[in-house]
């Protein structure tokens, strides 16, 4: 795992436990949360007392004009006073909720104390526990939070009921470091970032983004229709480099170059897709460093962030699993880019898609009030908020059933099995792939492995170029049935030369005896293309 240099793992877990207890004890001083249908919420409220921290930089000129422009939403905003619990409302469009048809939900789910002790991929199941949704447990007395409430339309900041809790566990793991941040629920990162762009970046300005000269390709079909251009920064295995990004902002020549000097940097700091790289705490203090200088906004995209593994120590014979706290592993992980902003010049994209279930669409950003309040005008006309359904299902697993303690000690377990995954693929690599021309670094984070071969060992290279030569491995490695992601197709700057040939293999959900098979035919397709006797 990357060095943490000065920070302090025994002092920051003692703080982290004292957190976590001081999150119960707020919520039994504030008494219960009374939030109906499409109930105005705001992160505020949810916040630890205030303290001495300083307010954010104002953004106005990394702003886009779409962004700028956008009024308050009318409609939503006269919610509020549906608060009054003695209005009659017949200015809003809400439905009945005797009109939904759905009585009540129930599924089981694992228990917290289980998952250190567990491997989840097992087929073994741990305790499990029936949790029961109503239409009128609110009513009843039974629970905050019911399908009345979930089914009906909502707020584009989110049910409170899940941004209380988003609230708290930002703030328990994060802590930023200045006064007027605050979150808001997102239909996923996909979308949080769509809308980011179109906030921070206008085709009109010739506006480019600085990434990573490998990115996430999702990412970079979002850029390229809104007519943003990404500018690619130089990786080494600890991923995006400071001096490479200081190089191209400090001799940026808006002639040349046909468009405007960069303002925004987006990143993947942890197991960035489709490296694997992950940012040491010393890389990101450089990189912040380097953005301040420049000005530049950081989007932070960490859907991997939790899934911080130890480092691969070869295979071996499986050791008794050692138990972790959760105190011990919050201090362990690598502080993000929102823990170290003093300038509130950040937001990061949180995502419950790869640490729970993908298919719940729900995430969550945390920025500046003055961003947050841009976001959540094109969110009102946009989707509207997260899906009811995907809200209360993970709220009443999140917040009701597990707690805070009990959602860290699931992604301690979740870790966990990716560690063996990984090391499972790693394992393969070693013994099928021809290291005289395939090299890799072992993956601190995520899903992600990257696979860099040597073209220059290839007999046909330069007379093919290097995506050629790629293509005909990706071609023969279909032949051989297995599916490995070509590096071109996350290339930032396709049209620039190829600085080296590589291949992204993911240990997510394969089994250990597929990976194994998957790896040995395509060690085969490098062989069949390099002429390598086997």
């Amino acid at each position: 795992m990357p060095s943490f240099a000065t920070h302090s793992i025994g002092t920051e877990a003692m703080e982290k436990r004292k957190f976590l207890n001081s999150i119960q004890e707020r919520r039994t001083e504030a008494g219960k949360l009374v939030a109906g249908v499409a109930a105005v919420c705001n992160s505020e409220n949810f916040k630890a007392p205030a303290s001495n921290k300083p307010n954010a930089k104002c953004w106005d000129s990394h702003l886009s004009k779409e962004s700028l422009s956008r009024p308050l939403c009318i409609l939503k905003q006269a919610a509020g006073y549906i608060n009054n619990p003695d209005m009659v409302s017949l200015g809003g469009g809400l439905p009945s909720s005797e009109c939904f048809p759905f009585y009540d939900w129930s599924f089981r789910v694992p228990m917290p104390h289980d998952f250190p002790s567990k491997d989840l991929a097992s087929a073994d199941c741990p305790t499990t526990q029936t949790v029961s949704i109503g239409k009128h447990d609110v009513k009843a007395g039974i629970s905050e939070y019911d399908l009345s409430i979930a089914l009906n339309y909502g707020q584009a900041t989110g049910s409170p009921q899940m941004m209380r809790f988003i609230t708290e566990h930002t703030e328990l793991v994060y802590n930023p470091p200045y006064a007027d941040w605050k979150v808001c629920p997102t239909v996923g990162s996909t979308g949080a970032l769509e809308q980011t762009i179109r906030m921070l970046c206008d085709r009109e300005r010739g506006d480019t983004i600085l990434t990573e000269e490998y990115s996430f390709s999702t990412a970079l079909e979002t850029f390229l229709p809104q007519g943003i251009k990404p500018v690619g920064v130089q990786m080494d295995d600890e991923g995006l480099l400071p001096d490479s990004m200081d190089e191209i902002l400090s001799s940026w020549d808006e002639k040349s170059r046909g468009c405007r000097k960069p303002h925004v940097l987006y990143t993947i700091p942890s197991g960035q897709n489709p490296t694997g790289a992950t940012q040491s705490l010393q890389r990101r203090r450089s990189i912040y460093a380097v953005c301040q200088k420049h000005d530049i906004f950081i989007i932070e995209d960490e859907p991997y962030y939790f899934i911080q593994m130890p480092p691969y120590q070869g295979k071996k014979i499986d050791s008794p699993e050692v138990s972790e706290d959760v105190e011990t592993f919050l201090a362990g992980l690598v502080p993000s880019y929102l823990s170290l902003d003093v300038d509130g010049r950040v937001l990061r994209m949180d995502s419950f898609s790869k640490v729970l279930v993908p298919g719940s669409r729900l995430g969550w950003v945390t920025a500046s009030a003055q961003i947050i309040e841009r976001f959540i005008r094109h969110a009102e006309v946009a989707n509207q908020g997260p899906s009811g359904v995907s809200q209360i299902m993970l709220w009443k697993l999140l917040d009701e059933t597990w707690g805070h303690e009990g959602y860290l000690k699931w992604l301690i377990s979740l870790k966990n099995s990716y560690t063996k995954k990984r090391d499972m693929l790693l394992a393969a690599c070693d013994k099928y792939l021809p290291k005289s021309v395939v090299s890799w670094s072992p993956p601190t984070t995520g899903m992600f492995l990257w696979l860099k071969l040597d073209p220059l060992q290839h007999p046909d290279y330069p007379g093919r170029s290097i995506e050629d030569i790629e293509g005909g491995i990706f071609d023969q490695a279909i032949k051989n049935n297995v599916l490995c992601a070509r590096g071109t197709w996350f290339r930032a700057e396709p049209s620039t030369p190829a600085r080296g040939m590589f291949f992204r293999a993911t240990y997510a959900s394969a089994t250990e005896e597929a990976m194994g098979i998957a790896i040995q035919r395509f060690g085969e397709a490098i062989r069949q293309s390099y002429h390598i006797d086997q």
